[in-house]
């Protein structure tokens, strides 16, 4: 009879610690409601299809990027899409500058929480870091961050500003570990 009732209270005592404790299934739930309530909070505008090239973004129009979960995109600036070569006064040359894979990325950045009042990260200049944060474009060994990538293809083109809200699954290494969304506000450049 001990031997039961003992039994009974350390399988109790399992499943009761089992219950307190954040899984990843847990943390992502909760992860989930911030992101939302963030959305919520800042009055966000969600566009369910990509817009067009020629889109006017609204302050607050985020477009959740199709295929992937909880990832919000906003454009803030389209960059330069087109450079024109006046070498020849009677010849006027466009070349297309849309970024394509393996193109060497300089990237100035801003990161700050989805919580009300977050500190933020800044990279933006040379006095927050010395040197930019530089990658090739779909090289993930380089940027695991799978969500600074799909910015990149929505933005375009070199010299383009976009904000992202980024799911803690699409983020670096850390954020993936801790299951922590962030913000990014993120400026790039193509290195020649």
């Amino acid at each position: 009879m001990k031997k039961s009732i003992l039994l009974s209270l350390v399988s109790l005592i399992i499943i009761a610690s089992g219950c307190s404790s954040n899984t990843y299934s847990r943390l992502r739930d909760q992860e989930d409601r911030l992101i939302a309530n963030y959305i919520s909070r800042n009055n966000l505008q969600i566009l369910k299809e990509e817009p067009s090239i020629d889109h006017v973004w609204g302050e607050k129009e985020y477009y959740k990027v199709s295929g992937v979960d909880n990832f919000y995109f906003h454009l803030i600036s389209r960059g330069d899409s087109v450079r024109y070569d006046t070498i020849s006064p009677t010849k006027i040359d466009t070349v297309d500058l849309e970024i394509i894979p393996n193109d060497l990325i300089v990237a100035r950045y801003k990161k700050f929480g989805l919580t009300e009042n977050a500190d933020t990260l800044s990279y933006w200049s040379t006095l927050d870091q010395s040197y930019p944060y530089e990658f090739h474009y779909t090289n993930l060994s380089e940027c695991e961050a799978t969500a600074w990538h799909l910015a990149i293809r929505l933005m375009k083109y070199p010299e383009s500003v976009c904000e992202i809200i980024v799911p803690s699954k699409l983020g670096f290494n850390a954020e993936q570990s801790s299951v922590t969304p962030y913000v990014y506000i993120l400026k790039i450049k193509v290195k020649q």
